[in-house]
């Protein structure tokens, strides 16, 4: 992949990096139509991160459909699908690892030990190998996104990270590969989340900016739904990740599938 991406550099063409763990939806492609409308050159890397994972967690069921991925991505006129191994990525001895710092400690990362280590580790290796000019995240995953901001800030990687906002289905429900573990009564139980966001965004357009009130009023939606379970349901700074702030931020098993969500207060909420 990086011969490829030299050449394109010395043709002067830029390069945008969509990076993904595969099982693509709509929210997936929306960052594609975006990288291909800003960029001459799109690669969209298929890879699940094996070190972001914890010992619990779903590694070994996680969605995969890599014959559908590549027509979606044929269709969408994508220039390279870059789909590395694991053995390729972290070879025999390899024991380097990134650690981004504050932002990636709170929530996510306390809950998750290691993932977002996992996490900046492989983006710094997908960054080395496609030498992109931009590269697209989803804002569903917003800690994510502001891990990977101070990353390649702070690593002078001169990529530009590009925030696309989270794409969702009728009901509200936020678009997500693990959307698929669930059952029909498990899918209405999961509009919840978004719900309690937009009853905090509206909240919060009427002049209600109490942390604690508009916390509660979230919960109190959460908790009224049977399936529901709360992790976390916080309201965050969206670049730090710490308190107070406008971002709230939600970790909610449904059943046995956690799902995240998240919405910043000061804007509308779309739909």
């Amino acid at each position: 992949m990086l011969e490829a991406s030299r050449r394109w550099r010395r043709e002067g063409l830029s390069i945008g990096l969509v990076p993904t763990m595969g099982a693509l939806h709509a929210g997936h492609m929306s960052l594609v139509a975006k990288a291909c409308s800003d960029n001459d050159m799109v690669v969209v890397s298929v890879f699940v991160n094996p070190i972001q994972f914890g010992p619990r967690e779903d590694l070994e069921r996680y969605p995969s459909s890599p014959d559908r991925d590549l027509e979606l991505l044929t269709k969408a006129g994508v220039d390279a699908v870059y789909v590395p191994t694991a053995a390729a990525m972290y070879p025999p001895g390899a024991s380097s690892r990134v650690r981004v710092g504050r932002v990636a400690e709170p929530l996510e990362g306390s809950l998750r030990p290691g993932h977002f280590e996992g996490v900046a580790t492989v983006v710094a290796k997908l960054l080395n190998a496609t030498q992109p000019d931009r590269a697209y995240f989803g804002q569903k995953d917003a800690q994510q996104v502001a891990v990977v901001k101070r990353l390649a800030l702070d690593l002078d990687t001169g990529v530009e990270i590009c925030v696309c906002p989270t794409v969702r289905e009728a009901n509200g429900l936020a678009l997500s590969s693990r959307n698929a573990y669930l059952g029909p009564h498990e899918r209405k139980a999961a509009a919840s989340l978004s719900l309690s966001l937009r009853w905090a965004a509206e909240a919060y357009a009427k002049g209600e900016q109490d942390q604690s009130r508009l916390r509660r009023g979230i919960l109190d939606i959460l908790e009224a739904e049977p399936l529901a379970k709360v992790a976390y349901a916080e309201l965050v700074d969206p670049e730090t990740f710490g308190a107070p702030g406008t971002l709230a931020v939600l970790a909610v098993w449904i059943g046995k599938t956690r799902l995240i969500d998240n919405h910043d207060l000061a804007q509308p909420f779309p739909g």
